[in-house]
C-alpha cells in the first residue's frame, strides 16, 4: 500500500482548475477567435482507449490478458522514456533577468558599464566623483530590480515537489509473473494490479474490476465523493469516464486490474503539470501601459546618448582642450540619467501598493498589484445570481399540487388549526427525503433558523420546510419519516442533469420481523426537465390524475408566474421502482446509477415548491454605479430564465420592458458582418437592448450570433448554464470588442471561468480553489465592493499618470536641457550627474508620494472604462503637457538661476556659453579652483530651483479640471496633508545635498546663497498660476483649442 504524501493546496488548486478546463474543452471545443490550434485539450479528446473494447484493448497494446508483457517488450519499450512526470521549466532566471535588465534598467546598466570603463582603463586613476557616480547608478538599479519584484513576486507561482504526485511502487504481471517494480519503470501496456490504498502509477484503461471498487479523484475534480469504476465507458470525455484509472488518484475500495496506456508527462496528470508550469503569467494592463511608455523614452534617451557621444567626438577634435574622454563619457551619460525618469519604478510600485492597502480596508483582496489598474479597465462584469445578486438566505415562500395553489406556506404551517392537504405528506416526504443538506448539530430544541444546517442554499431552505413538521404538526411525523425510511441510492444535483435522486425505502417491524416496502424513487429539480418526465400528477387531496397537455400548461403558467416574482421553483416527482428487477444490495453503483436513468420515467408530479432569495438591498445601487462607469453588467445563472430575468429587473441588470430572446436577435440584430473584433461593440448612442439566453441556446450558438450578442446588447442574461457554458460565455466575450472581462464565482466549478477571465472575483466565503484561481477576493461576499474596487482601479492609473507628468518635467526635461547645453553649446554642465539621479530617486519620489493619496476626482466613475489598446497612459496630450507647458517654462527658470549666479561671479551671458575649451586656469582672470567652484555652485543652484518649481509641478498636476481654490491641500473635501509633508521633505533632502560635508567631498556640492533659496518660490508659483488659466479656459471653454489639448 501507497501511504498518501501530503500535497500543498497551491498544487492541489492548480491541477483542480487545469483538470476542469481541460475536460470543459474536451466537452465543447473553444470556438473563439483566441482559440489555438495547439490547444492541449485536442491531445485529450484524441485518447479512445476508454471507447474500445477489452480484446481490442489487449491487442492495441500489444499486452497478454494473463501473462502481461514479454521482458523483451518491456526491454524495448523502456526504452522510451521512464515514468516520471518531468516538473515544468523553471522560469525563475527569466524573471530575475528581467527584474535586472527590464523596464529603464538596461539603460542604467549601460550607463554604469561605461562609467566603470572610464574609471580607469581610460583615465587612470578616476577622481571619487566617478566612483561615487558608478555606485549611485548601481543603487538605482537595486532599488528598482527589488520594486520591480515586488510588484510581480506574486503574479506567477510554479508547482513544486512534483513526485508526492507519483506512486513509488506498481504490482505488474510479466511474463506471466506477478512482480512489484519501481513505479518509474512502468512501460505502456504493462498490466497493473490495484487494491485498497493504492495510488494509480500511470494511465490506465481498466479491464477487470471487482463490484465494490471505489476511486478517490478529489486531487483532480476536489469533489470528496468516491467515484465508482467499472469496465465499459461511461463518458465520451476520457476526463469523465469511469472505466479509466488516472495517475495520482487512489483506490479506496475493491481491486481492478488494467492496462497502461500513457506514462510520464503523456498522462492526464503530465500535461496537466505541463500546462502549469507554461500559462501562469499574464501581462496586466498596467504592465503593459509602463512597457510602452518605457520603450518610449527608452528610445529617446538612448538615441541622445549615441548623438551625443558622436557630437561630443567631433568637439574634441575641434576644440582639444573642450573635455577629457572620462568627461566626454560622463557628460553622454547625462543624457540616459537625465531623460529617463529613474524614480518612476519606485513610484509604480508604491502607488499600487498604497491603493491595494485601501481596497483592503473595503474588503478587497487584490492578489496581484498589477491586476489593481485592470479594475478600472474593466467593461464586462460577469455576475453569478445566488449568494451574490441575492442575499443568499433562501426560504421555501410557495407550494402548490397540480389544483390548488399555496402562495405563503409560512403563515399556513403557523396556524396550527389550518387544514392540511392531503397530499402534504408526500411532498414533504421527497423534500425530507431526496435532500444533499444536513442538521449539523444534535440541538433538536433549537429553532429551526437557527440551527447550523451543512448543504446548499437551496437545499437548506427545502429542509428547514420539511422540520417544520418535526413535532408531529398537522399529523405529519417527520422524525418517524427519517427514521423508518432506508437510503439505498442517490444521485447528488449537479449543474448539468438539473436534479437530484434518491431511492428509498421503508422498513418496519411487524411482530418480531422486520419487514421493508417497495423501492420508491424520489426526484427533485428545474420543472423544464422533470415536467417531460411524468405522466400523472397529484391533486391536493391526494388523488392521482393524468398529466396531460393540460396539467402541463397549468403548471407551466404557475412556473413562470413564480419565475417572474424571482422565486426559484423545483419540480417533486416520485415514482414506484415495484416490479424492477435490481438487487441495491449486490449491483455494482454504475449498474444501479445506469438503471436509475433508464427508469427515469413515467413519474408522477407531486409538486411545486417556490424558493425566494431576496436580492441584496445594497445591489441596486451597485449595479447603477457600475453601469455609469460604462460597464456592461450580465448575469449568467443556473435558475430558469424568468427567474434570472425577475432578479435582473429588480437590480437593476435589465432596465426594458422587452427582452429579446434569441430569435428576435437573429431576425433583428445588427451582424458585424466583416468588422474587426475590436469593432464588435455596442454603439454608445444606442438605447438599451436586453436579451436572454438559455443553457441550450448556449449550446448552439456560432460566431455570428455571438458577434449580435456582445455587439447589440447592453443588458444579458444567460439563464440554466453549466459551468461549461460559463466558460464559453467568458471567453466569447474576451474574443470582442476590447473588452476587459471580470467574473464573480465561489464554487470549484467556477474556478476556469475565474482563471480564463481578465479579473476573477472569488466571494470571502467560497471555496479554496476559487479563491485560488480569481485576482481579487470580496471578503465581505458583496458585490458593493465591486464599485469601490473599479474606482480604486481608475484612480490608481489617473494618480500615475499624475506621478509621471509630475515627475518629468524637471526630473527629465529640465535635466536634460543642462546636458543638452554642455554637448551643444560648449557650457558647463548646469547640472552634475550626481545631482541629476540623486533628484529621481529621491526628490521625486518624495514628491510623487502625495499624489498616490489623492482622491478620485468628481468625474472619474461618469467615464467610460479605458481601452487598452487605445487609452494609453502617455499620448501626445501627454507630452505636450509636459515638454510645450510646464516643462517650457521649468528649464528656462533653472538655466537663468545659474547665468544669473554666473552674472554675479563677472561672467556674463557669452563669457558661459559657447566657451568650449577655454574654461581653463586664468579664463577671464580666474584660477581654475575658482571656475570650478563657480560650476560646483551653480549646479545646486540649479539643483535647488527644481526642487522648489516641483511645488508648483505638484500642485498643478492635482486636478486635471479643478481649482486650485476648490482643491486646497489644507483644507476641505481634497484636502491631502502629505503634500505639505512632500514639500518639507524634500527641502530637507536639498538641504542635505547641499551643505552635507560627506556629499561635498565625494560629489563636488557646494553651499549657494540665500537669495538663491527663495527666488525658485516666485517660479513655482508662477508656474501654477499659468495652470490655473489653463485649467479656467478648459471649464469655461469645453470646445476650444486649449481644451482639446488638456491631458
Amino acid at each position: 500500500m501507497v501511504v498518501p504524501r501530503q500535497v500543498s493546496f497551491e498544487q492541489h488548486a492548480n491541477i483542480l482548475m487545469e483538470y476542469r478546463t481541460l475536460s470543459i474543452h474536451v466537452d465543447d471545443p473553444p470556438t473563439s477567435s483566441s482559440h489555438t490550434a495547439a490547444d492541449p485539450s485536442d491531445d485529450i479528446r484524441q485518447i479512445d482507449a476508454h471507447t474500445m473494447d477489452i480484446d481490442l484493448v489487449f491487442h492495441h497494446y500489444s499486452t497478454h490478458p494473463r501473462l502481461g508483457l514479454e521482458s523483451a517488450a518491456v526491454v524495448r519499450r523502456s526504452m522510451h522514456g521512464k515514468n516520471i512526470i518531468s516538473p515544468p521549466p523553471s522560469q525563475y532566471w527569466k524573471k530575475v533577468l528581467n527584474y535586472i535588465f527590464g523596464g529603464f534598467n538596461f539603460l542604467m546598466w549601460i550607463a554604469f558599464i561605461v562609467t566603470i570603463l572610464s574609471y580607469k582603463p581610460l583615465n587612470g586613476t578616476p577622481p571619487n566623483f566617478i566612483l561615487g557616480v558608478a555606485i549611485l547608478l548601481l543603487l538605482v538599479i537595486i532599488i528598482s530590480s527589488t520594486f520591480y519584484a515586488v510588484v510581480d513576486w506574486n503574479a506567477s507561482r510554479v508547482m513544486k515537489s512534483i513526485n508526492n504526485l507519483i506512486a513509488e511502487e506498481a504490482v505488474v504481471i510479466r511474463d506471466g509473473q506477478r512482480q512489484t517494480v519501481p513505479a518509474a519503470n512502468i512501460v505502456v501496456g504493462d498490466l497493473i494490479l490495484l487494491s485498497m490504498g493504492d495510488r494509480v502509477p500511470a494511465d490506465m484503461r481498466m479491464v477487470q474490476v471487482s463490484s465494490d471498487l471505489k476511486f478517490d479523484r478529489s486531487l483532480l475534480t476536489g469533489e470528496s465523493d468516491p467515484v465508482p469504476g467499472v469496465i465499459n465507458s461511461t463518458s465520451q470525455n476520457a476526463l469523465e469516464t469511469r472505466n479509466m484509472a488516472l495517475m495520482s488518484t487512489f483506490v479506496v475500495q475493491g481491486a481492478c486490474t488494467g492496462v497502461v496506456i500513457a506514462i510520464g508527462d503523456k498522462t492526464i496528470m503530465g500535461r496537466i503539470i505541463a500546462m502549469s508550469g507554461e500559462t501562469k503569467f499574464k501581462i496586466t494592463t498596467i504592465q503593459k501601459e509602463l512597457w510602452f511608455f518605457t520603450k518610449i523614452v527608452s528610445s529617446y534617451a538612448f538615441t541622445l546618448f549615441i548623438i551625443s557621444i558622436i557630437v561630443t567626438s567631433w568637439l574634441r577634435r575641434k576644440y582639444p582642450g573642450f573635455e577629457t574622454i572620462t568627461g566626454a563619457i560622463i557628460i553622454s551619460i547625462g543624457c540616459i540619467t537625465a531623460f529617463v525618469p529613474q524614480g518612476l519604478p519606485i513610484c509604480v510600485a508604491l502607488s499600487l501598493t498604497i491603493i491595494a492597502r485601501r481596497m483592503a480596508k473595503q474588503n478587497v483582496l487584490v492578489k496581484n498589484l498589477g491586476t489593481i489598474e485592470t479594475l478600472g479597465c474593466m467593461s464586462v462584469l460577469c455576475s453569478d445570481k445566488t449568494g451574490t445578486l441575492t442575499v443568499g438566505k433562501m426560504s421555501l415562500e410557495s407550494v402548490a399540487f397540480l389544483d390548488r395553489c399555496i402562495l405563503d406556506i409560512r403563515s399556513d404551517l403557523a396556524n396550527q388549526s389550518a387544514s392540511i392537504h392531503a397530499s402534504m405528506k408526500s411532498l414533504v416526504e421527497i423534500a425530507r427525503l431526496c435532500n444533499g443538506a444536513s442538521f449539523l448539530d444534535t440541538e433538536e430544541s433549537a429553532p429551526i433558523d437557527q440551527r447550523a444546517i451543512k448543504g446548499d442554499a437551496t437545499d437548506t431552505a427545502i429542509l428547514r420546510f420539511a422540520e417544520v413538521f418535526a413535532d408531529k404538526r398537522h399529523g405529519i411525523d417527520v422524525a418517524t419519516m427519517v427514521e423508518s425510511h432506508d437510503k439505498l441510492f442517490e444521485i447528488p444535483f449537479n449543474s448539468k442533469n438539473k436534479w437530484m435522486l434518491t431511492i428509498i425505502r421503508e422498513r418496519k417491524v411487524v411482530g418480531e420481523k422486520m419487514q421493508f416496502g417497495k423501492p420508491l424513487m424520489l426526484v427533485k429539480g428545474a420543472p423544464d426537465v422533470l415536467f417531460p418526465l411524468c405522466s400523472a400528477a397529484l391533486n391536493a387531496d391526494g388523488s392521482v390524475v393524468p398529466f396531460g397537455s393540460h396539467a402541463f400548461r397549468r403548471v407551466s403558467v404557475l412556473q413562470s408566474e413564480w419565475s417572474n416574482e424571482g422565486q426559484r421553483v423545483l419540480a417533486l416527482c416520485k415514482r414506484s421502482l415495484d416490479g424492477v428487477n435490481i438487487d441495491f444490495n449486490l449491483a455494482s453503483a454504475n449498474d444501479v446509477e445506469e438503471m436509475m436513468y433508464s427508469q427515469l420515467r413515467n413519474m408522477t408530479l407531486v409538486g411545486l415548491i417556490g424558493i425566494k432569495d431576496p436580492p441584496r438591498a445594497d445591489v441596486e445601487e451597485a449595479i447603477q454605479v457600475i453601469r455609469k462607469a460604462g460597464c456592461r453588467v450580465f448575469m449568467i445563472t443556473g435558475d430558469h430564465q424568468l427567474t434570472g430575468v425577475a432578479i435582473a429587473k429588480q437590480v437593476g441588470i435589465i432596465t426594458t420592458e422587452h427582452v429579446d430572446s434569441l430569435t428576435d436577435m437573429r431576425s433583428s440584430a445588427y451582424a458585424f458582418v466583416g468588422e474587426k473584433p475590436a469593432a464588435i461593440k455596442p454603439d454608445g448612442n444606442s438605447p438599451e437592448r436586453a436579451i436572454v439566453l438559455a443553457g441550450e441556446d448556449i449550446e448552439n450558438l456560432k460566431q455570428d450570433d455571438w458577434n449580435m450578442i456582445v455587439g447589440n446588447y447592453t443588458e444579458i442574461v444567460f439563464s440554466r448554464t453549466t459551468p461549461e457554458q460559463k466558460l464559453r460565455i467568458v471567453e466569447e466575450i474576451k474574443a470582442r470588442g476590447d473588452n476587459i472581462v471580470a467574473v464573480t464565482g465561489d464554487g470549484v466549478n467556477d474556478a476556469p471561468a475565474l482563471k480564463a477571465s481578465h479579473i476573477g472575483v472569488a466571494m470571502g466565503g467560497g471555496s479554496d480553489v476559487a479563491k485560488e484561481a480569481a485576482a481579487m477576493i470580496l471578503l465581505d461576499n458583496k458585490l458593493t465592493s465591486i464599485p469601490v474596487a473599479i474606482e480604486l482601479g481608475r484612480l490608481v492609473f489617473d494618480n500615475l499618470k499624475k506621478v509621471a507628468l509630475y515627475v518629468m518635467p524637471a526630473g527629465t526635461y529640465t535635466e536634460f536641457a543642462a546636458v543638452f547645453t554642455n554637448v551643444f553649446l560648449g557650457m558647463q554642465l548646469p547640472l552634475s550627474s550626481y545631482l541629476q539621479v540623486c533628484f529621481s530617486i529621491t526628490n521625486d519620489v518624495v514628491m510623487s508620494i502625495p499624489l498616490m493619496f489623492e482622491q478620485p476626482e468628481i468625474d472619474l466613475m461618469q467615464r467610460k472604462p479605458r481601452n487598452p489598446r487605445t487609452g494609453r497612459l502617455t499620448n501626445w496630450k501627454f507630452f505636450f503637457q509636459i515638454y510645450l507647458f510646464i516643462g517650457l517654462m521649468m528649464w528656462p527658470c533653472a538655466m537663468s538661476m545659474w547665468f544669473l549666479y554666473m552674472k554675479q561671479q563677472g561672467l556674463g551671458f557669452y563669457d558661459v556659453i559657447l566657451v568650449y575649451q577655454k574654461w581653463t586656469d586664468n579664463y577671464k582672470g580666474f584660477t581654475i579652483e575658482q571656475l570650478t567652484h563657480f560650476v560646483n555652485v551653480g549646479q545646486c543652484i540649479y539643483y535647488v530651483t527644481m526642487v522648489f518649481m516641483q511645488y508648483g509641478g505638484l500642485l498643478a498636476v492635482r486636478n486635471r479640471r479643478v481649482s486650485i481654490l476648490q482643491s486646497n491641500p489644507l483644507w476641505g473635501p481634497r484636502r491631502n496633508f502629505a503634500v505639505p509633508l512632500g514639500m518639507i521633505a524634500t527641502a530637507l533632502i536639498a538641504v542635505v545635498n547641499v551643505y552635507g560635508p560627506g556629499l561635498q567631498r565625494v560629489f563636488r556640492t557646494a553651499p549657494i546663497p540665500g537669495m538663491f533659496w527663495g527666488l525658485p518660490f516666485s517660479f513655482a508659483l508662477g508656474i501654477l498660476c499659468m495652470d490655473e488659466a489653463r485649467k479656467l479656459i478648459v471649464r469655461t471653454y469645453p470646445k476650444s483649442i486649449i481644451a482639446k489639448m488638456a491631458w
